[in-house]
């Protein structure tokens, strides 16, 4: 199945030197551009991509708005956030916004196709270890307050609990079938209905729900 891809960036260089890597690789369709994040909502309304590689920093409407946008309207598109450095003080805004990870502008090719993939598939990106520490810098950073009520975790088992606990902390489901000593198909089946209890679109705002709600707190 292909994976329909838009790219946003006020910077035409950037647009187009995504757009042919993408574009080479299998299994990958670049569907649109947008400059701004005013034209990204509107192409995401018209062109219903899959995953949307968002600039931060741009005029008319952010990276931060437009993620907040698209995410309210329901979309199945995956927001990857862009950036120039990996400790942007805005990425642990969109994680929050409704981001599903993040990629430095200077990925290589192959670090590029495999974060598109990884979001598409609704994974953390791009690998457990770089969501842990991303919300980890910008949970101790980040001037959030704790979620009154966490009624969803009232909701949750014991062992979804756990679970939700060792995706905070950055754990792959293979590594979590090794700590808890299940089947990893096992643990695909609690992250899905973490999810599903919690209502929310990914593994990576599972995580920011955690830290949020104080049910993992930052060492």
């Amino acid at each position: 199945m292909t994976i329909r891809v838009l790219i946003v960036d006020d910077q035409m260089m950037v647009r187009e030197g995504f757009s042919v890597l993408l574009n080479a690789m299998e299994g990958m369709e670049v569907v649109g551009e947008a400059v701004d994040g005013r034209q990204a909502v509107a192409q995401v309304a018209a062109l219903r991509p899959d995953v949307v590689l968002m600039d931060i920093r741009m005029p008319e409407m952010n990276g931060l708005e437009a993620t907040r946008q698209i995410v309210a309207a329901d979309t199945d598109a995956k927001v990857l956030v862009l950036t120039t450095f990996d400790l942007d003080e805005y990425v642990y805004q969109a994680l929050r916004a409704g981001a599903s990870g993040f990629l430095l502008k200077d990925a290589s090719a192959r670090q590029l196709a495999e974060g598109v993939r990884v979001v598409a598939a609704g994974e953390a990106l791009l690998a457990p270890s770089v969501t842990k520490r991303l919300i980890l810098e910008f949970s101790k950073l980040a001037d959030v307050p704790r979620l009154a009520d966490p009624a969803g975790v009232a909701e949750l088992t014991e062992r979804e609990t756990e679970v939700l606990v060792l995706i905070a902390q950055g754990l792959s489901n293979a590594e979590m079938a090794d700590r808890l000593l299940v089947a990893e198909s096992t643990i695909k089946t609690h992250v899905s209905r973490i999810l599903v209890k919690l209502g929310l679109r990914d593994r990576t705002q599972a995580a920011v729900y955690a830290y949020e709600t104080r049910l993992v707190t930052p060492a």
